[in-house]
């Protein structure tokens, strides 16, 4: 209680909030003031790594440094000193993990990336093996005699790359100290936010919440822990796992900012965007388009149970009020054109809206989205990103079409699915991620799938989802009510078009993605 009364007070005189969101290719950070405007902002991109065909890393050193410095260069562009911050919300992307010693805090090796494939070869032996087949027939039996959703979930069952299980399992087999330390209980496990928050305060706090917990694929949504069965079925100890809370990690070490400014908030950066939307009701449906594309829809007190592939998640927890999310995902949409700005196929991403509309289609070139595999519905890792249908006469403007097409595209098959499988009526649709500013592929996007989408003014929504939690935990603002006055729309994109228009080109499409599926083989990685 002095703890929480000591924190109150200081939001109450303070009047600004800081949200960092640690992105797969970006590092943000904005101090809010109460109107929700951004005081003060800096950014980095992030340093990836890429050490092997399909491995996907992060120095922890210098993410953690790149950290420190967006926060102190936001704080100061806003002409602030750090005793008026009233609390820090992190966001941070999801099933990047690292492991540590616990004694020594010295990590085992790089963050492995949500993007890492090396663990392809093991989720493709799991998911046609024995044992998986052996699992899906128990459940569907338990269920028949239960009517546990729980049993739904386990009877179809798949593992994918994304997952936090697989990898870690791969960590386990393949590096002999992280092994010897797990066994005995001397390895850390944490994902970004539980790795910064343990920098944060200097080893004091070792914690995660419950939204970056239920996006690894080891935790049960139903009993509200790390999943034992899970773990067994992997060999990982369950000694390795970070405890879950849902608010007060404690405050940052003074030593570090030169004031034990207040954590009151981590949170996975979909589920940030989710809130910082103000998607708060069951059927809301929230659209990010950055690295890559995620569709969530809120489910309310209703854990989803997944038949076409569509992943249940813990939205968030605030106090004992749970919102669940289900999620359809693709992991190439902003990675698609930063290649393609590498390639020098255009000068400014600005453009690339213009160059599309310059021609009248693609003129047959299809371009399948999968430098990290094909997620929902498709769900092949091993599937190739490729040019199709390449001509004497195709320009840059074809090849660039090509592209935003295939992200509107992929839009469309995800949210087929979610109007297939989620039981819960849609209603408002709401945009944010850097894509979101691409007007083709969001006018596309609502002709494909008939319906307004909302883009807001700051797309910036994981930085704002982050501030919006940790100031409610501090009654730096009072309610969600107050909250979504202060959201604010930019532009609601309405259909121009009918999807009729668009069916050519989909099927093609559609062929030219099959024919990239299974493309590596079992040595490609």
């Amino acid at each position: 209680m002095p703890r929480c009364k000591e924190r109150l007070a200081r939001a109450a005189a303070s009047s600004y909030v800081v949200g960092v969101d640690v992105g797969s290719t970006t590092l943000r950070c904005h101090v809010f003031d109460k109107k929700a405007a951004v005081r003060g902002s800096s950014s980095k991109k992030v340093e990836t790594l890429y050490p092997h065909l399909g491995w996907v890393e992060l120095d922890p050193e210098v993410l953690w440094t790149q950290f420190m410095d967006v926060i102190k260069e936001a704080v100061q562009a806003a002409g602030l000193q750090m005793n008026q911050i009233a609390g820090l919300g992190i966001s941070t992307q999801r099933g990047t993990f690292i492991t540590w010693n616990k004694y020594t805090g010295k990590p085992f090796h790089n963050f492995i990336s949500w993007q890492d494939l090396r663990a392809a070869d093991l989720v493709n032996s799991w998911n046609r093996g024995l044992m998986l087949k052996v699992i899906h027939v128990i459940s569907t039996m338990l269920h028949f005699l239960t009517w546990s959703d729980r049993y739904v979930i386990a009877s179809s069952l798949t593992f994918t790359t994304h997952h936090v299980s697989l990898r870690l399992s791969w960590v386990l087999q393949n590096i002999t100290e992280v092994q010897q330390a797990a066994n005995e209980s001397n390895c850390c496990f944490g994902t970004i936010d539980t790795w910064l928050l343990y920098k944060l305060t200097k080893g004091s706090v070792y914690a995660t919440d419950y939204s970056n917990a239920s996006s690894t694929g080891v935790f049960d949504p139903f009993q509200m822990c790390w999943s034992s069965v899970l773990s067994k079925l992997f060999s990982i100890p369950m000694s390795i796992y970070p405890p879950v809370e849902d608010t007060n990690f404690g405050s940052v070490d003074a030593e570090i900012f030169g004031e034990p400014i207040p954590i009151v908030a981590l949170v996975a950066d979909q589920q940030a965007a989710m809130f910082g939307e103000c998607c708060f009701h069951e059927g809301d449906v929230k659209l990010t388009m950055g690295t890559g594309i995620f569709w969530d829809v809120n489910t309310g007190n209703h854990l989803h149970t997944p038949s076409a592939g569509l992943y249940p998640l813990i939205g968030w927890k605030i106090g004992k009020e749970v919102v669940f999310l289900a999620e359809g995902n693709a992991s190439d949409a902003g990675s698609t054109i930063k290649w393609a700005k590498e390639l020098d196929l255009f000068t400014s991403v600005d453009e690339t809206a213009r160059m599309a509309r310059s021609v009248v289609d693609s003129e047959g070139v299809c371009f399948v989205p999968s430098f990290s595999g094909l997620q929902v519905p498709v769900n092949d890792p091993c599937a190739c990103a490729s040019f199709m249908g390449l001509k004497p006469s195709t320009t840059r403007n074809h090849l660039i079409r090509a592209m935003l097409e295939s992200i509107a595209f992929r839009n469309k098959q995800l949210y087929d699915t979610i109007v297939k499988e989620v039981r819960v009526p849609l209603t408002n649709i709401r945009a944010d991620g850097g894509v979101s500013n691409n007007s083709f592929i969001m006018q596309m996007t609502s002709d494909l799938i008939n319906k307004k989408i909302d883009k807001p003014v700051n797309t910036d929504m994981s930085c704002l989802g982050a501030a919006f939690l940790a100031g409610l935990a501090l009654g730096f603002w009072t309610d969600k009510e107050q909250l979504k006055k202060l959201r604010r729309t930019e532009i609601v994109f309405e259909p121009q078009r009918d999807f009729g228009e668009y069916k050519l080109a989909m099927d093609n499409w559609t062929k030219a993605v099959q024919r990239s599926l299974n493309w590596y083989n079992q040595t490609s990685y």
